[in-house]
């Protein structure tokens, strides 16, 4: 069974392809037309797909969306009565659902005569969400809990998946939502871009606790798992609110009232300065995050006694947050796809149509994030000798380096010498963090090398942290937690030893969030490392993604432009080095 997972009209739009039951490719749309979170519908990662299997849209069984506009009617009518919300948010909500109703009229538009057969299948957002973490998890068993910030009128939804079988428990449903919360915080602290939140974990770090009590005004925490939002503080829910999809670019108007104007004072502008007042707000909103999504930690362990716990959802994007599951639950292990956002929605959508089928039973186990797009030699000797003028003119040169071995030489020695290296490699990463295929490298030694890159590259917020890679083997030598981190969704603290050998991926409060890289899903990556560790000592790598103010290069001609009109250094593309002279 052929079956096309895609999340559209969303955030994050993306499509993925599963085959009986193994997943064989997985892409975001904002990687082709170059837009940060693109809503619209993914007709690129469709086509891409299908392109990568040498497969027709005839050939597809069944086309699954992250989304059923049927689902949890009575609440949706329930609010109506109640909140009696502006004729305009309701006409929005009926315009939108009327997308979802109209893919079948997108595929035969884009597909002509080689007509889509198959069925069309409605999956409900939280569920799909569920299904994306769990079902590609290697744990037969497992609590499992969703956290964004709202789907089909839901924002949170948990309970337990065993085998093929997902049962939810307890689902927290609009206008309530821990994803609103946080969110609104990053908008009242000047960052007002949809995904904006990892700034304020970012920030956090730089603050002291002093606002909790005044958040929790805001964020009431309850028993057993359940939050509610003082709706005192909001106007999303009930005013002629605009939460925009229109051509796929998010656009959202800030989601509070002026009631939290008033407990805090005016809102930070976007070119105002960061003072210890925003430090602070930020540090409490990510302490009063956490005491809720714990809060619901607590209540599933309680419920199943399970060491398994899976987490999907935008919130679970908060590597922060779960980095402290380990030492202040009783979980034991963790699994969080590398997408947990929307995006790997998608992906929740294949599988839950997948194991519809009874006899269908769980055999694929997401060890790593290399499902998008690839690029042989010839490819990239072309993209090379078409641009070869620019080369010349921005006084560089390239070479193919066919051995491995002299190759990361070469790389890891230019590492240490504070050079700044792109590293585009194999298959691009699936989700938003940068594992090793499309990175930027550098020195973690170097106490200037944040500023190196901000200056060269990623001109970026100064308080943002970058990310130390490590060789998996030697994480208990240089973290306090020695645990499995591929997919970057943990921040763990260094040991307090070592923090000062790598500080340039040392962030202020000691932490790292790091990634753990194993040679048996990423020989090329490890390998580099283990050169660089051979000349210094240092298992460690920074790892930031391959981009500067744009979506993660998909392509080797979006690299190379990126390395050109940057002052990167060096730039590898497989086994091609394109070198920077007299940088």
């Amino acid at each position: 069974m052929k079956i096309i997972g895609i999340n559209a009209f969303h955030a994050d739009s993306s499509a993925c392809l599963v085959v009986d039951g193994k997943l064989i490719s997985a892409v975001e749309e904002e990687r082709f037309n170059r837009i940060k979170h693109w809503a619209g519908f993914p007709i690129n990662s469709i086509k891409y797909c299908l392109k990568s299997s040498n497969l027709e849209i005839s050939d597809i069984d069944h086309i699954s969306i992250n989304i059923d506009p049927k689902a949890n009617y009575f609440k949706k009518f329930l609010f109506l009565i109640q909140h009696r919300p502006s004729l305009n948010l309701i006409f929005r909500k009926i315009k939108k659902k009327q997308k979802y109703n109209s893919i079948i009229n997108l595929i035969d538009k884009e597909f002509g005569s080689r007509k889509f057969k198959g069925k069309i299948n409605h999956i409900e957002h939280h569920y799909a969400h569920l299904s994306s973490a769990f079902h590609v998890s290697p744990f037969k068993e497992a609590c499992i809990l969703s956290v964004d910030g709202f789907g089909d009128f839901a924002s949170t939804a948990w309970g337990y998946g065993q085998n093929e079988k997902i049962s939810i428990d307890q689902k927290i449903y609009f206008p309530h939502s821990l994803g609103i919360f946080y969110q609104s915080m990053t908008q009242y602290l000047g960052f007002k871009n949809y995904g904006d939140e990892y700034k304020i974990m970012g920030l956090a770090p730089y603050g002291k606790p002093t606002y909790v009590n005044d958040l929790k005004k805001i964020l009431l925490i309850q028993e057993k798992g359940i939050f509610k939002l003082n709706l005192d503080y909001y106007k999303f829910y009930k005013e002629n609110f605009n939460y925009r999809w229109e051509n796929g670019i998010v656009e959202i108007d800030d989601l509070y009232s002026n009631k939290l104007t008033e407990l805090f004072g005016i809102e930070r502008k976007k070119t105002e300065p960061l003072n210890q007042f925003h430090k602070d707000l930020a540090h409490s909103t990510q302490k009063v995050y956490e005491e809720a999504f714990l809060n619901i930690l607590h209540n599933l362990y309680n419920k199943y006694q399970s060491d398994n716990l899976c987490i999907a959802g935008g919130c679970g994007m908060n590597s922060v947050a779960n980095g402290k599951i380990k030492n202040q639950t009783k979980f034991k292990n963790i699994y969080i796809q590398p997408a947990a956002g929307d995006a790997g929605g998608s992906i929740g959508a294949a599988y839950t149509t997948h194991f519809k089928n009874l006899n269908n039973k769980r055999s694929f186990q997401m060890k790593h994030a290399y499902w998008g797009t690839s690029f042989n030699d010839n490819e990239i000797l072309e993209c090379l000798n078409k641009n070869n003028q620019k080369i010349i003119d921005e006084k560089c040169t390239f070479e193919k380096i066919t051995d491995d071995k002299t190759l990361n030489s070469t790389v890891a020695k230019a590492i240490t010498e504070g050079k700044v290296v792109g590293w585009f490699q194999g298959r691009m990463e699936w989700g938003p963090r940068a594992l090793g295929n499309r990175s930027i490298l550098g020195d973690p030694r170097r106490s200037d090398m944040k500023d190196i890159l901000n200056l060269k590259i990623k001109r970026r917020e100064s308080f943002r942290p970058f990310a130390p890679s490590i060789l998996r083997e030697h994480v208990k030598d240089w973290f306090e937690n020695d645990d499995e981190v591929p997919f970057m969704m943990k921040v763990y603290q260094i040991k307090e030893n070592k923090r000062s050998e790598i500080p340039a991926v040392t962030h202020v409060d000691g932490s790292g969030r790091l990634q753990t890289v194993y040679k048996e899903t990423n020989q090329k990556y490890y390998d580099l490392i283990n050169e660089f560790y051979d000349l210094t000592k240092i298992p460690i790598l920074l790892n930031t993604s391959f981009n500067e103010n744009e979506p993660i290069v998909s392509n080797p001609k979006e690299a190379l432009e990126c390395f050109l009109r940057t002052k990167m250094d060096m730039i590898v593309l497989n086994n091609y080095l394109v070198t920077r002279q007299n940088n």
